[in-house]
Order: structure tokens, then C-alpha cells, then sequence
């Protein structure tokens, strides 16, 4: 008999039922603290080592302080090498510098990863993360001859809600005429703070992040305005007015979790706006499926169709163009919070 859900790959449900323990289904706004205390962060020297790369930490300016940044860089590649501009998931409420590294690794070999520690909500509300995101690649750009890494061939990327802020990222950037993305690999991105979506309603308490998980992330980052009609593009990418002007988009997203439809939208707008963008639904997949079950064929598959669409974008990309100059800190103005812009 038909649950009215879209079923769960056998390999998913089963880890699901074996790591419920750390799977995330809904969340109320007073379990914040209790879903970071038992977040245990990836050990980045680790990670780096097993990928054969080494490990440097860094802080960019920012306007309201220094933004870290730690960089994983092949030991034994010659000349600069292509830079993934890492956003870690968490909803916006939870994370670190250190998380999803080692699937952003695994599916760009050769590549170094620049990893963001960007400010969390709901201590730092928006505009703070994309803020910070958008000093970390100015600053990537500036020291990339320090880095040993191509300022031509920087591709953002990110999990869940770091998926949402590198789309977002990639419309400040396109605004501000900043320095030129590559392309920008969203992966099950948390793109809409409406959190209306008929794959929202559908998923409701089943797998993993719900909406209502979902609505305490957005409003501790938008605060009472998530869900009206004053959120900017910048805040949550589903609102911008056109998405015209983007670089290369891949999307991925599972059947089975409440951004599939969000997903599937912003894709086929880059699309109706003359972009270029690759869209992958997993079926049976509940969001975080990879990172959940890694050795799932679909987690497999998923991170074969990442690299395989990183492969192609270098492989028409210019190499070590000159970017135009961008001096640090930018020379634009802030984005102004959302009080600031109703005044």
C-alpha cells in the first residue's frame, strides 16, 4: 500500500533505520544548542592526508572581522590548480570549517578546497554568512600566486545550506561584478526560505530535515521575515528576479526530501533565463543520502556525476587567465539587513 511518499532506495532506508542516531528530521528552534553539542567535526588533517593534501589556515578580511579559511592543497601538483570554494551544510544553524571536505575532495581529484568557517545564525543573521562568503573568494582571488592556485578556475560549491549560500554567493557575485566563478556545483542546495513546496509538504516528518527543521534554520537566519515577501535574492537564491548572467550550474538533489522541488525550479529557471545547468534528482535518495549511506550505489553514482561534470567545465575553461583586480576589502557596499531595508 502506497504511504503517498516517493519510497526510499532500499540502501537509504536501511541506513536511515541504522544511523538514526544522527539523522536529523525535524528540529524546533530550542534544539539548536542540542543539535550542535552532538556534532563531532570531520578531523581536516585527516581528511586532507587520506586525499594526499596538505593543510593551511588562513583568515580572510572581512567588514566585521577576519573570516577563516582552511585550504587543502595536492602536495605534489605542479603550476596552480583549479580551487573549489567550499560552503559547509548545517541549515545555517550548525557546521564547521571541516564538514563535507571529504566529499568535496573525492569528486575533484587535482583540485585544492578552500573550506569557509562562516559566521552561524541565529548569533550572526543575515547577511553574515554570504558576507563572509563573499570576502573569503575576494581574498582567494588576491593570494591565489601564494596559493599555488588558478584565480580562473574557481568553482563554489556546497552542501545543503552551503549549497544555498554558494547560489546565492554566485548572484552577489554576478551583482557586484566580482571576481568571475567558474561555475558553481550546488549539492541538494537549501535554496527557498518559503518552505511551501508541494516536496516540503509531502516529506513532512519523514527522512531526514523536514520543514520544519527546515523553517527553524531559515528563521534563525532571516528571522520573523523568512517566508514574506521582503527576502533578497542574496538571503535565499529562489527569490532573485532572473538568474540570467550565472556561470555553470550543477544541481543535484534526492526524490525523497524537501528541496526536490525548489531544486527542480531553479534549475529549469537557469534554463528559461538562458543558463547552462545539469540537474540530477537521485531517486531514493532522502537528503544528506551520501553523506548517510557513502557506499550506497546512488552515493556512488551521485559522486561520479560531480566529477564528471567538474571534468567537463575544466576542460573547456580558460587556464591561468588574469582576473580582473579586485582589491581587499571589496570596494561595494554592504548588503543591508533586512530591518535596514524596510527603513
Amino acid at each position: 500500500m502506497s504511504s503517498g511518499l516517493p519510497p526510499f532506495d532500499p540502501e537509504i532506508s536501511l541506513a536511515l533505520a541504522e544511523r538514526a542516531d544522527i539523522v536529523v528530521t525535524s528540529l524546533a528552534p530550542d534544539e539548536i544548542d542540542v543539535l550542535r553539542a552532538r556534532a563531532t567535526p570531520p578531523d581536516i588533517h585527516a581528511v586532507a592526508a587520506e586525499a594526499g593534501g596538505a593543510v593551511s589556515e588562513h583568515r580572510a578580511p572581512g567588514r566585521e572581522g577576519d573570516v577563516p579559511v582552511t585550504v587543502v592543497r595536492p602536495q605534489h601538483s605542479p603550476g596552480p590548480v583549479p580551487v573549489l570554494l567550499h560552503l559547509h551544510g548545517g541549515g545555517l544553524i550548525a557546521g564547521a570549517v571541516s564538514d563535507n571536505v571529504d566529499a568535496a575532495l573525492a569528486v575533484a581529484p587535482g583540485w585544492a578546497v578552500a573550506s569557509v568557517d562562516y559566521r552561524l545564525a541565529p548569533e550572526h543573521p543575515y547577511p553574515a554568512a554570504v558576507e563572509d562568503a563573499y570576502a573569503a573568494l575576494l581574498w582567494l582571488v588576491a593570494e591565489a600566486e601564494q596559493l599555488g592556485i588558478d584565480p580562473a578556475r574557481v568553482v563554489v560549491t556546497g552542501v545543503s545550506a552551503g549549497g544555498g549560500l554558494a547560489a546565492a554567493l554566485a548572484l552577489l557575485v554576478r551583482d557586484r561584478n566580482g571576481p568571475p566563478l567558474l561555475g558553481q556545483l550546488l549539492v541538494y542546495p537549501m535554496l527557498d526560505d518559503r518552505n511551501d513546496s508541494a516536496s516540503g509538504h509531502q516529506m513532512a516528518g519523514a527522512g531526514s530535515w523536514d520543514r520544519t527543521a527546515n523553517a527553524t534554520g531559515w528563521g534563525a537566519y532571516l528571522g520573523a521575515d523568512a517566508g514574506g515577501p521582503h527576502t533578497p535574492a542574496y538571503a535565499s537564491a529562489a527569490r532573485a528576479d532572473t538568474l540570467r548572467g550565472l556561470p555553470p550550474a550543477f544541481i543535484d538533489v534526492a526524490s525523497a526530501e524537501t528541496f526536490r522541488d525548489e531544486c527542480v525550479e531553479y534549475a529549469a529557471r537557469l534554463w528559461a533565463d538562458g543558463g547552462d545547468a545539469e540537474l540530477h534528482v537521485w531517486p531514493g535518495g532522502c537528503h544528506g543520502f551520501d553523506g548517510l549511506a557513502p557506499s550506497a550505489r546512488i552515493s556512488v553514482a551521485a559522486r561520479a556525476a560531480r566529477a564528471s561534470w567538474l571534468d567537463r567545465l575544466l576542460a573547456r575553461a580558460p587556464r591561468d587567465a588574469e582576473p580582473a583586480a579586485h582589491p581587499l576589502p571589496h570596494p561595494h557596499p554592504p548588503i543591508r539587513t533586512l530591518t535596514e531595508s524596510l527603513t
